[in-house]
């Protein structure tokens, strides 16, 4: 059997600051936390290390992006290395490795996050276009919208053109042109950023299908609203799925769920399964994720993956 195409991911590394409390301090007022974490995050990050434990031995997942000079990046090599992700990285010592800082609501698990780019800032069209060959060899290729917008629909471009399976996780929220969003075979916004690119308020099932019809009416190919406790509703232009949430237990934290499921998603399209699968192997992926604390550390092995999907 032959291996999949690799997936690439362009994106940013941080490395995330979490603390854990039962509220957040108001402007001037200072509040004792119950915990701190220093950990890897970054959308791009999380995605390329879920994409690569999803795919497994037989798979490989590579990550476009740029670093400072610093205890931060080394970091970022680390946390690869561990993953099996294959690091396409230019090194930029006039800044610094992303940041972000996270809270955690203790009694929910629920999240709020400032992100301190840095090096991941200044991602250029220069860059993609310096891993042409990288991407048009891929069998997905992934972006979101914490590194420059000019880079990632570069990226889409060029993966376009050579007819590599592409998804957009537009995140963090920010209006799109038609031109970008037709780039795009897959977009995959949560509730409140498909409301942004739609003007449609997301609350349901039916409200998710409106918002995708809207964006399918942009030209995009396909369109996946992830629907947190209400899995993901589908849609494309022939077919509509609503798949529900793969639970692997309790829910600890939500952090990287979306990242999850967005790299178990990318990792199935690579390996050709058919959409249902597909976005089931990606729920999946994000409901074991949910179940441990952090982001890049709680996401699942494919070994586990399988092994929730068996229990039907």
């Amino acid at each position: 059997m032959t291996a999949p195409k690799p997936v690439v991911v362009l994106g940013i590394f941080n490395a995330d600051a979490v603390y854990r409390a039962k509220r957040q301090p108001k402007i001037g007022e200072t509040i004792m936390g119950e915990d701190f974490k220093l950990e890897p995050g970054g959308k791009g990050s999380n995605q390329a290390v879920a994409a690569a434990k999803a795919a497994g031995p037989g798979g490989a997942a590579h990550i476009i992006t740029r670093l400072g000079r610093d205890d931060f990046a080394k970091m970022a090599h680390a946390v690869w290395a561990e993953a099996g992700v294959i690091p396409e990285v230019t090194e930029d010592a006039a800044s610094h490795t992303g940041s972000a800082f996270i809270f955690i609501e203790a009694a929910t698990g629920n999240n709020a996050i400032i992100v301190a780019a840095g090096a991941g800032g200044r991602i250029a069209a220069a860059d993609l276009e310096a891993r042409a060959a990288l991407i048009r060899g891929a069998g997905v290729f992934v972006t979101q919208l914490e590194q420059p917008i000019g880079a990632a629909e570069a990226g889409l471009r060029i993966a376009r053109e050579a007819g590599v399976i592409t998804i957009l996780n537009p995140a963090p929220a920010a209006e799109l042109e038609d031109a970008l969003l037709a780039l795009c075979d897959f977009i995959t916004p949560n509730e409140s950023e498909a409301e942004l690119l739609t003007g449609i308020p997301v609350t349901d099932i039916d409200s998710a299908g409106a918002a995708a019809d809207a964006l399918l009416a942009r030209g995009v190919g396909a369109v996946v609203v992830t629907l947190g406790a209400n899995g993901v509703l589908y849609r494309d232009r022939e077919t509509r799925l609503h798949i529900p949430v793969v639970s692997a237990g309790p829910v600890v934290e939500t952090t990287g769920a979306g990242d999850a499921f967005n790299g178990g998603f990318a990792t199935a399209l690579s390996e050709g399964m058919e959409i249902g699968a597909a976005l089931r192997f990606g729920n999946a992926t994000a409901g074991l994720s949910v179940t441990r604390p952090g982001a890049a550390a709680a996401m699942a092995t494919r070994a586990e993956i399988d092994a929730l999907l068996a229990r039907g």
